[in-house]
């Protein structure tokens, strides 16, 4: 679970008005009539943590739905809650916040409380669980990802796929497979001389071309001068999205929840 309480402030009583305002629209006990725990534990949330995670912690702009999160389920009384405010995650985006013992317990107590009131309503999820992306055929995926689709030409699950389904689950899995990130272009450049350079591609545009090689020095030519080839796996992807049927992507999903 990532939890990003975002330190974006905005004045207590605005804070609290929008939190009477959230709660009327969905149906919920008024802010006022709330104990005054988690009434405080609201106003708190929406300063500090609604920007990412929603004013009702059901997901938001950045942040996770909170209500469905397996930390909070496991949760007593903030003893895994309470860690992750104070320490943050920064390799996740949460900065770290220096909160009170007893500003953390209203938070806490706020969140189960939304946790309680999700739990009580028929439909209006807006999570996606991994489930709910298991709808498809493994053995059709694999066939899939051999045969029509040419997966195997660049991936291997012994190699670059190898434990992805341990690594993203759900959403993040399927991000990856439709639109991976982080996947950076490859790049040779070859001069009139014959002397070839190759690395990551850094730079791009009509007339310059530049690369980072394996040392991490910075290379760059005018394109009219050098002969090039782009080796870009992300527009790869993107080029693959109309060539998918439904089918296609619920079996592809399938097939790479195996590769554990």
């Amino acid at each position: 679970m990532t939890m990003r309480f975002c330190n974006k402030h905005a004045p207590a009583a605005a804070a609290a008005a929008m939190l009477l305002a959230s709660f009327s629209a969905a149906g919920q006990a008024p802010a006022a009539k709330l104990p005054g725990e988690v009434s405080r534990g609201g106003t708190l949330f929406l300063q500090q943590c609604g920007f990412c995670h929603g004013r009702d912690a059901g997901g938001g702009e950045s942040g996770p739905d909170l209500t469905r999160s397996k930390l909070v389920a496991a949760d007593a009384n903030g003893d895994k809650i309470g860690p992750v405010v104070r320490n943050g995650r920064g390799d996740r985006g949460m900065p770290r916040f220096s909160l009170s013992d007893a500003e953390i317990a209203s938070l806490v107590a706020f969140i189960h409380y939304q946790k309680t009131v999700a739990e009580s309503q028929n439909g209006g999820r807006r999570g996606v669980e991994p489930s709910d992306l298991q709808t498809g055929n493994a053995e059709a995926g694999k066939q899939y990802f051999y045969g029509a689709g040419k997966c195997s030409t660049c991936h291997s699950p012994t190699g670059d796929l190898a434990g992805i389904a341990a690594r993203y689950q759900g959403l993040d899995l399927e991000r990856q497979f439709l639109n991976p990130e982080g996947a950076q272009a490859q790049v040779t450049v070859t001069l009139p001389s014959g002397q070839t350079f190759s690395g990551v591609l850094a730079y791009h545009d009509e007339f310059t071309l530049g690369l980072r090689d394996s040392s991490g020095r910075y290379h760059s030519w005018l394109i009219s001068r050098v002969k090039y080839s782009i080796d870009a796996p992300a527009e790869a992807h993107a080029a693959l999205l109309a060539n998918y049927t439904d089918d296609d992507i619920h079996n592809l999903m399938a097939y790479l929840q195996t590769l554990r």
